[in-house]
């Protein structure tokens, strides 16, 4: 890198940071509600996270075979309490961060139902994270009165600034969560709480298998997920809210900041001496070691 390549890099990372903490400051706030909150269970149990690729078909009933979540403490996210086996593996850890989940959306009976659905098996102490982000003051309260279910929010906003500063900023709960899936949240979250030991399952992240575009000119893929009884046709891909169409552009910008968001959390996670390992098969995440089952 270049002098004039060096100062042009200082002053849009100092510019960036600027602007992170005067958003903050308007938007959120510095709290850390995760840290304040502390584990669920325990950090030198390591954590195991669910993800809702695919692959989780085979590996769970794997995992609950060997009777995993006595051993290992566990996250799950999205719509991972309407399987039946959500109360068996009894996730002390759950995580939404979608915002079809606090916003509303063509996805709002659904959401409506999965609320009911935790309010109503959840017989457990259980941790749901949320994002501080929420405008139009969702009652995450209202929805799930039952009193096992703890709730803290997360920050959202994105730093991009100097990485040592982002670093930091993540060890105070700050710098966003909001890597781009729920499974990075997880992390996030999981690293704050000091697990050091992170295992992965159901990442597939196979976001560009079946991708096309259709007659009318509209971005298609054949979302797969673990539930899922068959292989399913390419449909057209939606923003969640606003419900609006993506276009090849938006969506192959957004998988790359996806995929940036596993290295700088790999990188964050090395910073504090703790391991994330992707126990997927066939998963494109390149970014965490390899750990095969």
């Amino acid at each position: 890198m270049t002098a004039s390549e060096k100062l042009i890099a200082f002053i849009r990372n100092t510019f960036d940071t600027a602007l992170y903490f005067a958003v903050m400051a308007v938007k959120e706030n510095f709290r850390n509600y995760i840290r304040r909150a502390g584990p669920t269970g325990d950090p030198s149990r390591g954590m195991v996270i669910l993800g809702n690729g695919p692959s989780l078909a085979e590996d769970l009933p794997r995992l609950i075979a060997r009777r995993e979540y006595e051993a290992r403490d566990f996250m799950a996210g999205n719509f991972f309490a309407e399987d039946d086996r959500f109360e068996v593996v009894r996730p002390g850890y759950y995580v939404l961060s979608d915002p079809m989940f606090f916003r509303d959306s063509e996805c709002r009976d659904r959401v409506a139902a999965l609320y009911r659905t935790l309010d109503s098996k959840v017989t457990w102490p259980m941790t749901l994270y949320v994002q501080f982000y929420n405008p139009e003051k969702f009652d995450y309260r209202a929805a799930l009165p039952n009193p096992r279910i703890r709730i803290v929010r997360f920050h959202t906003q994105v730093y991009r600034g100097f990485g040592s500063v982002g670093f930091c900023l993540f060890r105070h709960g700050l710098g966003s969560a909001n890597f781009g899936t729920v499974v990075q949240v997880g992390e996030y979250v999981a690293l704050l709480l000091g697990y050091r030991q992170i295992e992965l399952y159901g990442v597939d992240h196979t976001l560009l298998d079946g991708l096309c575009v259709d007659d009318a000119n509209r971005l298609c893929r054949a979302d797969r997920h673990y539930y899922d009884a068959g292989p399913r046709a390419p449909q057209p891909i939606y923003m969640k809210v606003p419900h609006v169409p993506y276009t090849m552009s938006v969506y192959l910008a957004e998988v790359a900041e996806l995929f940036r968001g596993h290295e700088v959390l790999r990188d964050y996670a090395a910073s504090l001496g703790a391991r994330i390992v992707n126990r997927t098969r066939g998963s494109m995440i390149d970014a965490y070691e390899r750990g095969a089952e």
